[in-house]
């Protein structure tokens, strides 16, 4: 199947975004007939440059990045959805290789693999220590309960059907709905890949995700996620 943008919604999940909102959804827009930012009630101009760059703009509840995903999905008008950041630190030119195999059927969830294509956002303190570790360690967990091969279940840019996206019925409202969505697509039986793509260093802004304030959510969901019994 072909990789055209009329088959593909981008949608970019932002808050406090205003230094790279612009660029990211000028370049999606190349790659995607849809541009949706799901704004997560920025203080800044975030939402006002995203419209003004060509995106349509909705608002989550407020709750996090889980949360603005199910918004996203929902609100989707295309038949595959692409989910990247607003930091700069995807590149919107990946988003065929994502969704192509998508389109073709020969994968049902897409993700981008940053050990597979590599990061500039890879730093010599602490922090970025335990974040690596713990992302390793919960795909390979993943991957060896399920005899898959995952490299990146933290990774957000990633590519899958909006009714498959639907159906998985995400619950998670933090960071932790990346894994959550990698667990359930592979307990259905459905088919989980990864294309190698480059991570670049954030270009503003500040990260969200709460390396060390919630590290127990990432945990308690990979436990209640492996042992509930699919539906």
């Amino acid at each position: 199947m072909s990789t055209e943008p009329a088959n593909i919604s981008a949608v970019v999940l932002a808050r406090d975004e205003a230094e790279t909102i612009s660029a990211v959804v000028s370049r999606a827009r190349a790659f995607a007939s849809e541009v949706l930012v799901v704004d997560g009630h920025s203080r800044d101009r975030t939402r006002e440059l995203a419209e003004k760059a060509g995106a349509r703009v909705v608002q989550d509840h407020g709750r996090g990045k889980g949360d603005g995903c199910r918004v996203g999905l929902l609100e989707a008008r295309c038949q595959i959805v692409v989910f990247l950041d607003a930091d700069g630190s995807h590149n919107p030119e990946d988003i065929p290789a994502l969704a192509g195999p998508v389109l073709s059927g020969s994968l049902d969830l897409v993700i981008g693999s940053r050990w597979r294509g590599g990061s500039d956002d890879i730093h010599p303190n602490f922090n970025h220590l335990v974040r690596d570790l713990g992302g390793n360690l919960l795909s390979i967990i993943i991957s060896s309960w399920f005899g898959a091969e995952v490299t990146d279940c933290l990774h957000g840019f990633r590519a899958l059907k909006k009714e498959t996206g639907l159906g998985l019925k995400l619950e998670a409202d933090d960071f932790d709905i990346e894994h959550e969505m990698i667990i359930k697509a592979l307990k259905r039986g459905l088919k989980v890949g990864e294309v190698a793509v480059h991570e670049y260093a954030r270009k503003g802004g500040q990260s969200k995700l709460p390396t060390f304030r919630k590290a127990h959510v990432f945990w308690w969901r990979l436990v209640k996620e492996l042992m509930r019994s699919a539906k």
